[in-house]
């Protein structure tokens, strides 16, 4: 399942952030790969030791926590710390796999199983050419190249790359989530439940079909959720 987030951050946010990335200490970033990942891998990433990045680290936390489209794709139980990653002309990224959990101790964060992987998008479309991300899904290849401050989430464990970057700079942010719902099958069909019913409870909030609808919904939640 592959989901578009809008507006995760509003445009005088993303100006703000790409300033700050514009001053920021810049890493190769084959160093947070793993060795097969690593021979793919033809990026920077921002220092996220940096205080002034993992200030906005942290404020793409707290969009994300406040932003209802992507808490009802992800349905999140733990998220790592979003870094953010910079594509220059001739860069790449090869097909790889995410690794399946990811060690956050020294961070405070703990062990976080990646079931989800997203994407948001910092550099307009118009200013660089290539740099789709590419995700192979069990529904076939997607290429995703979003506006800025738009976002895609999507199986950590599905294939993906991305292209090389022909002209200017591709600059986005990257994080994995661990969902209440291990699944994507399952997160694939409360999602669909809850863009049925969130139109509906706003035109009839107190109708019986409405509230069983709901009432439904949360069940299957309880059922299928690991907290």
């Amino acid at each position: 399942m592959l989901i578009h987030v809008k507006a995760v951050m509003t445009p005088a946010e993303v100006a703000e952030c790409l300033g700050v990335l514009a001053r920021a200490p810049w890493i190769d970033g084959r160093g947070s790969a793993g060795p097969a990942a690593a021979r793919a891998k033809h990026n920077r990433e921002a220092d996220l030791t940096d205080p002034a990045v993992r200030g906005w680290s942290d404020a793409v936390l707290r969009a994300l926590k406040t932003n209802p489209g992507f808490s009802a794709a992800a349905l999140p139980a733990k998220i790592c710390p979003p870094s953010f990653n910079r594509y220059e002309a001739g860069q790449t990224y090869g097909t790889h796999n995410d690794a399946a959990v990811m060690d956050f101790t020294g961070i405070g964060q703990g062990m976080v199983r990646g079931d989800l992987a997203a994407t948001l998008f910092l550099s307009a479309p118009g200013d660089y050419d290539g740099g789709e991300l590419v995700i192979e899904d069990t529904f076939g290849t997607s290429k995703v190249k979003l506006p800025a401050g738009d976002m895609i989430v999507y199986p950590a464990s599905s294939q993906h790359r991305v292209e090389k970057v022909t002209r200017g700079a591709r600059i986005a942010s990257y994080l994995w989530i661990q969902s209440l719902v291990r699944e994507d099958d399952k997160r694939r069909l409360l999602h669909d439940m809850d863009q049925a019913i969130m139109p509906l409870l706003a035109l009839a909030p107190d109708h019986k079909a409405v509230l069983q609808m709901l009432g439904v919904y949360h069940n299957l939640l309880r059922m299928w959720s690991e907290t």
